[in-house]
């Protein structure tokens, strides 16, 4: 299941990539999307994918009697939808304000503003 994993995060990172070069705002929304989507699949393929019960041990014991989920994973992928999802709306509301501003989704556009 690791070496597919790989490769779908390879194609996530390469379309995300693709879309944040290209010139539309619309598109480099999208390569952010991809971008935080391909980072978690990679923390959880790193992380290792197995099947197992969740993380809690039994009273009175000091060890978990069967296979568990390793938590962090599960917590660093909780932890980067969070921040991607902040940097995704900071991101949207600051190119509503450039759309507003040049009434262009074009980047060279917005450089013609510069001058």
């Amino acid at each position: 299941m690791e070496p597919l994993m790989a490769f779908v995060v390879g194609g996530l990172y390469a379309a995300a990539i693709y879309l944040l070069l290209r010139r539309s705002l619309a598109k480099l929304i999208i390569g952010l999307i991809l971008l935080s989507n391909g980072a978690n699949l990679l923390i959880f393929t790193a992380a290792g994918l197995s099947r197992g019960a969740p993380p809690l041990i039994p009273e009175g014991l000091q060890t978990p009697d069967a296979v568990v989920a390793d938590p962090l994973p599960q917590a660093l992928v909780l932890t980067a939808i969070v921040i991607s999802f902040g940097v995704l709306a900071f991101a949207v509301v600051l190119i509503h304000r450039a759309y507003e501003v040049v009434k262009s989704d074009d980047l060279d556009m917005m450089k013609d503003t510069d001058r």
